[in-house]
């Protein structure tokens, strides 16, 4: 019965192509998997964050793939697997299939599953159907069984499909941990970038401690007791942006963003970039 629950909410969407269709569908169904993961106590000992959180807690208007979490305690043997069970009868309730999957490694503190659905597309009546849509979803989990220390959490709320308790990172902590990917991955996201652009609009504090922590933890300068202050923040980051190939950029954000959405990143250049951070510069 509950697929008519699923079928409003995605009408409520307005997708205008096969994209904003799947990504509508994926984000749907993260916010049930939100929810089920709320009522078996999981936001008792872990905290949401990452770019799903930003689009479901604090109106970030891009889409986003994976759902990332941390632990509140350090404990290495952090099992996904009752999750995972309890994860896969909750969305059953709403017309998935679900398949899970536990891919986590005991040598890497990141412990990951997967949510995998081929059913809840070809049984929900979508208005791209015939465009080429990927049929299945698939979703990761992701949570930092070892995370550092510093950052701060607050309570907030999903509506949909009914109203629970999410525990997140606050902004300046999300904020910090953007900024360690910036400064860390081996890779470079736009998406990254577009998240630093939405919490520069927002004029959002950096908290600098947990920064800190996490660099001394994972990345470049992992190790070194490094504080990091107002000034290292902004001319590492300023490096990063006159180093970066802002037409990559473009190209892998712009499958997450909505159609109307996607002319701005004609803005995208260093010049852009660069004048973003003296707004940073002068809030921080």
């Amino acid at each position: 019965m509950s697929i008519r629950i699923v079928q409003d909410r995605l009408n409520q969407y307005q997708p205008k192509n096969q994209f904003e269709e799947e990504n509508a569908i994926r984000e749907i169904t993260q916010e049930i998997a939100l929810s089920g993961l709320a009522r078996t106590g999981f936001f008792k000992v872990a905290s949401f964050q990452g770019g799903t959180c930003l689009r479901v807690l604090y109106g970030l208007n891009r889409f986003s793939e994976d759902l990332d979490f941390s632990l509140i305690k350090p404990n290495l043997s952090f099992d996904w697997g009752p999750y995972l069970k309890a994860l896969q009868t909750e969305l059953k309730v709403y017309g998935y299939q679900i398949e899970v999957q536990d891919r986590s490694s005991v040598a890497n503190p990141i412990k990951v599953g997967f949510l995998k659905d081929d059913s809840v597309g070809k049984i929900l009546l979508l208005n791209h159907r015939n465009s080429g849509m990927q049929r299945s979803i698939k979703i990761k989990l992701e949570i930092d069984t070892n995370p550092p220390e510093g950052r701060t959490t607050m309570q907030k709320y999903i509506e949909f499909p009914v109203a629970v308790p999410v525990l997140s990172d606050d902004l300046p902590s999300l904020f910090s941990g953007k900024s360690h990917a910036l400064l860390c991955r081996d890779w470079e996201k736009g998406r990254d970038w577009y998240d630093f652009v939405w919490y520069v609009s927002r004029k959002t504090q950096i908290n600098l401690n947990f920064l800190s922590q996490a660099l001394f933890q994972m990345g470049p300068w992992k190790n070194q007791e490094i504080k990091v202050t107002r000034e290292w923040y902004l001319e590492k980051i300023r490096k990063k942006i006159e180093n970066t190939n802002w037409a990559s950029q473009k190209k892998d954000v712009q499958r997450f963003l909505k159609q109307d959405d996607v002319d701005l990143l004609h803005l995208w250049n260093k010049e852009f970039f660069l004048d973003r951070l003296e707004v940073l510069e002068k809030c921080i």
